[in-house]
């Protein structure tokens, strides 16, 4: 139900406006500025229709002026559209209140079609905008897929364990086995901190020679050593009022932990070959694929460090220890590829998820990336079907037949889905032994041209893969 306040002494405007919303809407009208001002500053409404003479129109006014103006509405109500009412002799003025903010304006006598029209209008507008909005959180999360929508009950840990660190500055250790998915897990938390409209920045500690490491995250000025031939901001400073992401930590020398427990300590850093104290503004998120408190303890990762990082750890579990996640993700995978490419794969065959979730996937949740993206690109039909797929993933004899028993399933079930997969493997192997002629395969396997189209068809086999 749309809430409509009118501010207007003109009675057939009332008229007009209360047809145009009965009796889904609510109509509220005010006679005074005064009363304006009560209203919006008391109540909530979707729109505001205002006389030109409720505002503070002069001649020497400017549109940022008019914006000022305009505040004291939005104060109560962000989200309200203001409607300028203007005789026909004042349209220059009403567009200038539009040009500070106001979504339009009507002249009188209003119109109910013209009205309607207008705010109909303004309204899609926002539902467009608030689309935009989603979308743009979507791209500074990475497309992430949120931790909330994970099944598993580790995953709902980690993604509580984000709701309550994002808002702090605390420092944050991830640690988890190599593919687990903690790049993501530092992106979801600076995504829900107070610091997404500043940069994220990853660093990959082990992918730095040791010599550049220090550079890299301090900065250097020119001159400092052979090659610094102009002044480098390093990634603490780029990162002000963001996030650092430090992957790999545990890979940095001696020396440098020296160094950046020093910075965290301090919060202060100079870049190599200067003088200045930079004070540190980003939060650090560090993480580990090996764990540093037993690398502390064998002395092969300083123990002050250690603790200075790992004010809030949060572990990442693998994949296998979280299998009903994966349908989830293979969903979320299957997404971002059809929006990167010129195709359309909506699922996955019956066969392939119970293949999938058994699987131990020893690179986690990278591995299963790899695999779909993989599968994806090899697949002819509208599903992945097993054959896209490495063969050493499934269970099964004879050539390209590959079978997942699912006892889940109703036996007359697993039936007719080995029956298709016998069949569509099968057909695989005929047409390519005959380079997709479809008179020679059928002649070959005693069916009629037409037969074999059909049975193509059901499986959605083109000739043309196989020329």
């Amino acid at each position: 139900m749309k809430r409509i306040l009118l501010a207007s002494n003109d009675i057939a405007s009332l008229k007009v406006v209360s047809e145009a919303f009965a009796p889904d809407g609510t109509v509220d009208v005010v006679g005074s500025k005064a009363q304006l001002q009560s209203k919006v500053s008391r109540n909530e409404y979707d729109f505001v229709l205002v006389d030109l003479d409720f505002l503070n129109i002069q001649p020497d006014k400017t549109v940022s002026d008019y914006r000022k103006d305009l505040q004291c509405y939005w104060r109560n109500n962000p989200h309200a559209e203001i409607i300028v009412l203007a005789p026909q002799g004042r349209i220059r003025d009403a567009v200038f209140v539009v040009k500070a903010g106001a979504g339009n304006y009507l002249t009188y006598p209003l119109n109910k079609d013209e009205l309607l029209f207008v705010m109909e209008s303004l309204y899609e507008s926002l539902k467009v905008q608030s689309e935009l909005d989603h979308f743009r959180d979507e791209v500074m999360t990475g497309g992430l897929l949120r931790m909330g929508d994970m099944r598993s009950a580790a995953m709902r840990k980690v993604h509580e364990k984000i709701q309550v660190v994002a808002k702090s500055n605390t420092t944050v250790l991830l640690s988890g086995e190599t593919g687990t998915g903690k790049g993501v897990i530092a992106r979801s938390i600076h995504s829900h901190s107070a610091r997404v409209q500043f940069p994220f920045i990853g660093v990959h500690c082990g992918a730095i020679p040791e010599t550049l490491i220090e550079s890299e995250l301090f900065g250097h000025e020119k001159g400092s050593f052979t090659g610094a031939v102009r002044r480098k901001l390093g990634k603490f400073e780029l990162g002000a009022g963001g996030t650092v992401f430090l992957d790999e930590i545990s890979t940095i020398s001696p020396a440098m932990q020296i160094k950046l427990l020093q910075v965290l300590q301090d919060k202060v850093f100079q870049r190599v070959g200067g003088e200045k104290d930079i004070r540190l503004e980003a939060r650090i998120i560090a993480a580990s694929n090996e764990e540093l408190k037993s690398l502390s303890a064998q002395g092969m990762f300083r123990t002050d460090l250690f603790y200075r990082l790992n004010v809030f750890p949060i572990d990442v579990p693998p994949l296998r220890e979280r299998r009903e996640d994966i349908p989830l993700l293979v969903d979320h995978f299957l997404k971002q590829l059809n929006t990167l490419h010129v195709k359309e794969i909506h699922g996955v065959h019956p066969l392939v998820l119970p293949v999938l979730t058994r699987y131990e996937w020893p690179g986690n949740v990278r591995e299963l990336e790899n695999i779909i993206e993989r599968a994806f690109l090899l697949e002819r039909s509208h599903v992945l079907t097993p054959e896209s797929f490495p063969q050493e993933m499934f269970e099964g004899v004879g050539q390209g037949v590959t079978m997942a028993l699912d006892i889940s399933q109703p036996l007359s079930e697993v039936r007719r889905l080995a029956l298709e997969n016998v069949e569509r493997s099968y057909l695989k192997v005929l047409l390519a032994e005959y380079r997709g002629s479809i008179k020679q395969s059928a002649m070959h396997i005693g069916i009629t041209p037409r037969q074999l189209h059909n049975l193509m068809n059901r499986y959605r086999l083109r000739k043309e893969d196989f020329k």
